[in-house]
């Protein structure tokens, strides 16, 4: 039996029964059953399975909110926007699939030696559903990263079916969401396996080596995300694990910055690294200032001044973070503000430490990410320093610069921010992550597994399909997105001209 507990108390209550391995294997075979029929559905009519499953959150908000903030006590406040983003993520990734764009239909029709140019065949391709796709949650965002998070409905976006493996952290969450979600596909007509739930430790082991299983999406720590991939490297035949693991994220301020608005840069900067107390995979955990602008002291005054306070999500993450607050102090870093935490269950109390940038060396532990509210400041003595403090910098998802007015070296360094990153922020804070076509969350390794995709926004659908090209098919053996009947209305290139 999983247990569930309350970070505000400490407190558990059992949650759900752990699958067994024939009852894994089983939904796997469920799941693959099902595949063929999710694929061949029109993208128009998946985006309706999405919609349903929007509906069925939204109208049960309140119950899910208030399971949600007993297992993870990050308020009512903030898992009410985040289920309510979650119900639009899942409505545009709808749209996205009906939009049909990411199939990347192309027509090369068939030439003839009298049309003047050399014979060529008849060549079509697009991209076609890779199959059962595995899915980890995060803890720290139960609704947008969870059972009906972004990778669950990218996957069934793009016509793969989905068998998650429900998270620790909210386990009765997992299993309401899931409950919630199968209802309301199997109201509007999907198949029968198109979304599954397992849970247990030993169950997510299994699912990810079950040969049904055609690909890995994870959102959590590296350790976690590093696991799943060596698992999957074992088996007979490899899989592809689209991990979104985390670093540290860098923020550079330039000597105009720091000149012209340093106060709002320090608060910034401390709301930023403190949201969610610290536990967002795009929490800015480096700033590196300039020597002498005295901002680490304006940061660390912002810090004692807004004194945030809440809980770890687990234990374990608690334990963890205060582990990392002492590695950090072993490689030099000195504590220089500090929030006294609440003495009763898994509470965090915000931590600000300082640096020399020239101490921001490859393999450093301070390049590290310590998960929580947690945040080193680094002073850089000129822009020799602040380029070899770059080149250390491991992968990220996200970077943010901010300059001032008419300031020379910005676009110097989103250039180099753009090299280690995902996404690179001006003027602004990384935490966030908007959902839409041009949104771009991964990164290079260590952030992700596989720097070339995202998790979040359009291409996300990317993930979970393969192109296919066709030569010489006759009509009727193609799928329906390259027939010339074009039955799903989509957007086409066609020898070589794009057609809508």
């Amino acid at each position: 039996m999983t247990l569930s507990f309350n970070p505000r108390n400490g407190q558990s209550t059992a949650a759900h029964p752990q699958t067994g391995p024939d009852e894994v294997a089983g939904l796997v075979a469920m799941a693959t059953l099902a595949s063929g029929a999710v694929a061949a559905t029109a993208p128009a009519v998946r985006a309706s399975w999405l919609g349903a499953i929007a509906h069925g959150l939204q109208t049960r908000a309140d119950e899910l909110v208030a399971l949600a903030d007993q297992e993870t006590a990050l308020g009512a406040p903030r898992l009410a926007a985040e289920l309510a983003g979650a119900a639009r993520s899942l409505r545009f990734y709808g749209s996205v699939a009906a939009e049909g764009s990411y199939l990347g239909a192309t027509i090369d029709h068939a030439t003839h030696p009298d049309s003047g140019v050399p014979a060529k065949p008849d060549l079509r391709r697009v991209r076609v559903p890779l199959g059962p796709v595995a899915v980890f949650g995060a803890s720290n965002f139960p609704f947008a990263f969870g059972v009906l998070g972004h990778d669950t409905a990218s996957a069934l976006a793009s016509g793969s079916p989905v068998v998650v493996k429900a998270h620790p952290a909210h386990p009765r969450l997992s299993a309401r969401l899931a409950e919630i979600a199968m209802r309301a596909l199997a109201g509007v007509g999907a198949p029968a396996g198109a979304l599954q739930i397992v849970h247990g430790f030993d169950a997510g082991t299994r699912l990810v080596t079950d040969p049904g299983i055609r690909a890995v999406g994870f959102t959590g720590s590296q350790a976690g995300g590093l696991a799943l991939w060596r698992l999957a490297a074992t088996r007979q035949e490899v899989i592809p694990v689209y991990a979104e693991m985390g670093t540290v994220n860098t923020v550079v301020v330039t000597p105009a910055a720091a000149a012209q608005r340093p106060q709002e840069i320090a608060a910034g900067f401390v709301g930023s690294f403190t949201l969610g107390m610290g536990q967002y995979c795009t929490k800015p955990g480096l700033l590196l200032v300039p020597a002498g602008s005295g901002l680490a002291e304006a940061v660390a005054r912002a810090l004692e001044a807004a004194s945030p306070e809440g809980w770890m999500l687990t234990e374990a993450i608690a334990h963890s973070c205060t582990a990392g607050i002492g590695r950090l102090e072993d490689a030099g870093a000195k504590v220089i503000a500090q929030v006294t935490a609440a003495q009763h269950g898994w509470a965090a109390g915000p931590v600000l430490l300082q640096a020399d940038a020239a101490s921001l060396t490859a393999g450093s532990a301070l390049l590290e990410e310590c998960f929580g509210p947690v945040a080193i400041v680094a002073e850089y003595d000129g822009d020799q320093a602040l380029s070899a403090a770059l080149s250390a910098l491991p992968g990220s998802l996200a970077a943010a610069v901010h300059g001032g007015t008419g300031d020379t070296a910005l676009p110097r360094l989103v250039a180099d921010l753009s090299r280690r990153c995902g996404r690179v922020v001006v003027n602004g804070w990384p935490t966030g992550v908007a959902v839409g076509w041009a949104q771009q969350h991964g990164g290079p390794w260590p952030a992700t597994s596989s720097p070339a995709h995202t998790s979040v926004g359009a291409a996300a659908l990317d993930r979970f399909t393969r192109p296919v090209a066709y030569q010489d098919a006759p009509d009727g053996a193609l799928p329906p997105a390259l027939r010339e009947a074009n039955p799903w209305r989509l957007s086409r290139r066609v020898d070589g001209i794009l057609t809508s």
